[in-house]
């Protein structure tokens, strides 16, 4: 059985959190009306890296964009992921978050590895919880960008279960190859698949490089965006996970003992 999931491959307006909310609004609806059952938004959608402005523009997590992603979730029974800019405490936080086909939050996911060349360290405050949540059944993982850089995090969610390894980033245009390559990897060496969104344009400081991408288990790419806006359409069953796993039993064969 598979899944329908579109990847909202899109230019974000830096620092205008309700006018990228209005902007994601009409993609959304076309991809429901695509078919998909999965919504995927790329890094801190609604603001960008803004990040000397989150005192103003970063919200908490009832806030503005968790209602519109909540309450687009319910009206078209799909599950809505991607990350925004979170307020809590006088703490700002790169989050991921996942809301199911019912409205309910699924996962909250703060960044773990903040990113030295775009100053997260300066602004945001790092998470310590892992990303693991359930999709229709399955037992997939959210990170975050940098993230991707850290296998060793990577495989901490797959020894959990994982099936999927969702990705949602703001990946510079120069290092594109960079993107496509780790994502590649992490599907070979974790036997998983890989559904990656970024986003495209530039802000005051970067240009991003798009290529959103799926990858299925075996590391062959099934779906690639370019580099200018669009909403990638892929259908993805699962269950292959685990007879690819099976063939070459590499979870099995593992050696922790030797891995300290």
């Amino acid at each position: 059985m598979t899944t329908t999931i579109a990847i909202i491959q899109m230019h974000i307006e830096f620092g205008k959190p309700e006018t990228n909310r209005q902007q994601a609004i009409p993609r959304i609806k076309e991809a429901v009306l695509e078919g998909a059952e999965v919504i995927v938004l790329p890094e801190l959608w609604t603001t960008g890296y803004d990040l000397s402005r989150f005192d103003e523009i970063a919200e908490p997590i009832d806030g503005p964009t968790h209602q519109l992603m909540r309450d687009l979730a319910r009206q078209h029974h799909v599950t809505i992921t991607g990350s925004i800019a979170e307020k809590d405490q006088g703490h700002f936080y790169n989050t991921l978050v996942a809301y199911d086909p019912e409205g309910h939050r699924i996962l909250k996911y703060r960044k773990a590895h903040l990113f030295r060349l775009m100053n997260e360290e300066k602004f945001l405050h790092s998470g310590n919880q892992k990303g693991n949540f359930t999709l229709n059944d399955t037992l997939v993982a959210g990170v975050i960008c940098y993230d991707i850089r850290f296998p060793e995090w990577i495989r901490t969610h797959m020894l959990n279960g994982a099936r999927a390894l969702f990705v949602v980033a703001e990946w510079p245009k120069p290092r594109v190859e960079h993107w496509r390559n780790i994502l590649i990897s992490r599907a070979i060496e974790n036997q998983s698949f890989v559904i990656a969104c970024n986003r495209v344009g530039a802000d005051e400081n970067n240009e991003f490089g798009g290529h959103s991408i799926v990858i299925d288990p075996w590391g062959n790419v099934v779906a690639e965006a370019g580099n200018n806006e669009e909403i990638l359409l892929c259908d993805v069953d699962f269950t292959r996970v685990e007879a690819i796993r099976e063939q070459i039993p590499i979870f099995q064969d593992r050696r922790p003992d030797l891995y300290e």
